[in-house]
Order: C-alpha cells, then structure tokens, then sequence
C-alpha cells in the first residue's frame, strides 16, 4: 500500500481496510485525532478526524477463533496512513501492560504487514528507552513491562501491523495520558524531542527488529501462522514469567 498522499490536518471520513489479509473483517475501533490531544508534542494541535483503523479479535475461521478463545489470546490488525499531527509523525496513544499474577509484566508480539513502522518502547522509569525501527515481514516483541507507541515515520505509504495478545487484560493508558505521552516525541523534521514531563528519561536506543531464534519455538514466521500452527511459543504471552531470560536478551 504505497504511493499515498500525504495528509496533514484534518482526514476525510472514511475507513481504510487492510489489504493484507484474505478473512473476514469487524467494523474497526476509529481512533481519532481528538483522542490523541492528550499525548501530542503540540498541546493545543487542532488536528480533527480519523487517525488510525484497529480491527479486533479477528480470524481466518471459526476453529482458529475457537482455539484462540480458549487459549486467551486476540490476534489483530491496526492500519496507521500517513499524516502530520502538527509536524509530529502519526502515531498510536501509547500503553502500559499490567503484570500477571507472578508479577511479570504481559508482553505483546507485533508483525509489519506493510509499510514501516517505528516501535517507541519505554519502561516505567524511563531507564530504557528503545526505538525500534521495523519493515514488511519483522516481527517485534514488546518486552514485560515495558510501554509502547508505534509510529508511522512515512510521508506516503500505510502501515499496516498485525499484533497478538493475551486476551487476559485491558491496556493501561492512563500513564501516558498523565505525562503527555511518552518520554520522546518523533517530529518530522527527523527530531525527536524530549518530553519535559519525563527528566529521567535516558537517551533513546536505537535497534533494527529482528526474529527470535533462541528458543524451541521460534518467532519466524508470519503471526497467523503460528495460529494456524497452535505454536507452542504463543505461550510467551500468558505466561511470561517463564520467558524473563529470553525478554532480556531480545534488545542487550
């Protein structure tokens, strides 16, 4: 999905459906531009309309709905187009994980469709603060107990991403609300400015994506295949605990 405009201001009101998958569709959860004053570089951006497309709990057929039900897990599909939200990059509200009963913070798996796309992961306390920079075909996994934004960092072209989740809880932006977003804000000018509301932010780290290879299971292929596959490893996200080593040794 390339060669789109680029669209500053305000977009028009329609939705965009993703080109990047063959099954059946929801109508999708609109985030809007009114929903992001709260965490935009620019507080007083005027900025209306339609900002992003989240198509929900989705699958290619009912036995795999069935099987992700049971396992507690919610595949998805988030289309980003291109856009200026007062000179910043278009980008998601931003959100904190809370921590399962073992007290380990639920990870997320992301995969870009198409397009490209920057993952700004941060920790609670801002000792790590990572901006990972992704294409068509990487798969990114927001580590425990850390906080994310993904951006779309291109002047033409969608992004579209594909995430699966636990289906055990509900996504925390309040945090990100309160300090105005996250500790940086990715301008299209290249800058990426500090949030003042975050002093202890550290510098940002820059990383490429990559694939997990270090365990049995690995995280290779496309998302839905691991669905279709009943993979193993899927359990990385309702039991994370188990995985501490491999989280820490995803981004050194």
């Amino acid at each position: 999905m390339t060669g789109v405009s680029h669209i500053s201001g305000n977009l028009p009101k329609r939705i965009i459906r993703p080109k990047a998958w063959s099954g059946p569709l929801p109508e999708p959860a609109i985030r809007t531009a009114e929903d992001l004053k709260d965490v935009l570089a620019r507080p007083g951006c005027a900025c209306t309309g339609p900002v992003y497309y989240m198509y929900r709990d989705i699958a290619q057929s009912d036995d795999d709905r069935v099987w992700m039900t049971e396992m507690q897990l919610r595949f998805d599909i988030t289309v980003i187009p291109p856009r200026s939200l007062c000179g910043e990059y278009i980008k998601t509200k931003g959100h904190y994980h809370p921590e399962d009963p073992f007290g380990t913070g639920y990870p997320e798996i992301y995969e870009v469709l198409s397009g490209e796309a920057h993952y700004l992961i941060q920790t609670r306390n801002c000792s790590d603060v990572i901006l990972i920079t992704a294409r068509g075909g990487d798969v990114v996994v927001v580590p425990s107990g850390y906080g994310h934004v993904t951006i779309n960092p291109s002047k033409g072209s969608v992004l579209e991403m594909a995430n699966i989740v636990s289906s055990r809880f509900a996504s925390n932006y309040r945090e990100y609300e309160g300090r105005h977003g996250a500790a940086y804000f990715e301008m299209e000018s290249g800058e990426f400015l500090k949030n003042p509301a975050y002093p202890e932010a550290t510098p940002i780290r820059l990383v490429q994506a990559r694939r997990i290879t270090d365990v049995s299971d690995t995280l290779t292929d496309p998302l839905y295949q691991l669905i279709l596959d009943r993979a193993p490893i899927l359990e990385i996200l309702n039991c994370p605990e188990k995985y501490e080593r491999l989280f820490r040794d995803l981004y050194p």
